[in-house]
């Protein structure tokens, strides 16, 4: 991991010297390497401070992902791979105190559309705004999209349009987009909608 990531973060650094830039991984030292070598601003952590999506377990190399991006100071993207919103906030109160305890200031939760979530699942985001928290939506393409719609990924584009959308209206903060465009044209709706209700409720 560490010697693919070096080979593109030299050639983003490169070409890319402005941009922020976000590394996923679940190990430490990766992220460790990631931020100190490489100047990288965000480590996304898609395992829940060390717990896998798919066995819901510890993993079995030792952890410190948590005092590792308190180190750092760095945001630090949490994501839940918890089944149902109940034990997903649950987990998020306890791993924020923890994060914030350590120092953390900037932790973006993540509620990690299509892990071990069924589709009514998916759909309870605006219960997380009672964490005070950024919330970032990837549901970009994903399974949960294509299952309902019975389509493949390549046609799936407009149903994540209408996701994001319904994200956007719940309180999400960040979108993980394939497609960048429809995204931005997403935001801007939303956005002008917003502005225009607020306008209605003075």
């Amino acid at each position: 991991e560490m010697q693919r990531l070096k080979a593109g973060l030299l050639l983003l650094k490169k070409e890319l010297p402005n941009a922020l830039l976000s590394v996923d991984t679940y190990r430490s030292n990766v992220a460790k390497m990631c931020v100190e070598e490489f100047g990288v601003d965000i480590i996304n952590d898609v395992s829940e401070g060390g717990i896998t999506g798919r066995t819901n377990v510890l993993l079995e190399e030792e952890q410190q992902m948590f005092k590792t991006v308190a180190q750092l100071k760095v945001p630090y993207i949490l994501m839940s791979v918890k089944s149902d919103i109940v034990s997903m906030i649950k987990s998020f109160v306890a791993e924020l105190n923890e994060l914030h305890a350590l120092g953390v200031k900037d932790v973006i939760l993540d509620p990690g559309f299509g892990f071990g979530k069924d589709l009514k699942q998916n759909y309870h985001l605006e219960k997380l705004s009672v964490l005070d928290a950024p919330v970032l939506v990837g549901a970009s393409r994903k399974s949960m999209i294509q299952q309902l719609l019975n389509v493949d990924a390549a046609h799936s584009l407009n149903g994540t349009t209408v996701v994001h959308t319904l994200a956007l209206m719940k309180g999400a903060s960040i979108l993980r987009v394939h497609d960048v465009q429809e995204a931005v044209e997403a935001i801007q709706i939303v956005e002008q909608y917003k502005q225009a209700s607020s306008l209605l409720t003075l």
